[in-house]
């Protein structure tokens, strides 16, 4: 029964997902054939070198247009995070605020062990999902 339990743990350990918004355009008007911020951001964030533990995923929107590029920190029974108003000047910082993420197994990173783009530029805490069990019949 613990290694089952311990398998679980693991997994949900190895499951932290890091979002990228690849459509952002941070308010700039952006010619023909032009790389979006977001873009910028994700490919930043990629030669920074990604966490163990941590996948990251482009996504075309995270609804934060007005706030800058954003990304979003997830992973099962942990509290998510939506971040803002970034740039691929922010990849390192990204980066090291994922790695602290997924060592937190609940999400929950204390706030001076944050970098500062992750204390400062939070636009959403999100609680963990909570599965409901079916109704017996």
């Amino acid at each position: 029964m613990r290694l089952i339990a311990s398998r679980c743990y693991l997994e949900e350990a190895m499951t932290v997902t890091l979002h990228v918004c690849i459509t952002c355009r941070a308010g700039q008007t952006l010619g023909e054939g032009e790389t979006t911020p977001g873009k910028r951001l994700h490919g930043a964030i990629l030669e920074a070198g990604v966490p163990e533990g941590v996948s990251v995923v482009p996504v075309e929107c995270l609804s934060a247009c007005s706030q800058g590029c954003s990304v979003a920190l997830s992973a099962p029974g942990r509290w998510s995070y939506v971040y803002g108003r970034l740039s691929d000047a922010n990849a390192q910082d990204v980066v090291a605020g994922a790695a602290a993420y997924a060592a937190a197994p609940d999400g929950i990173v204390p706030w001076r062990s944050r970098p500062e783009i992750f204390r400062k530029q939070s636009l959403a805490r999100i609680p963990p999902v909570t599965v409901v069990p079916e109704a017996a019949e």
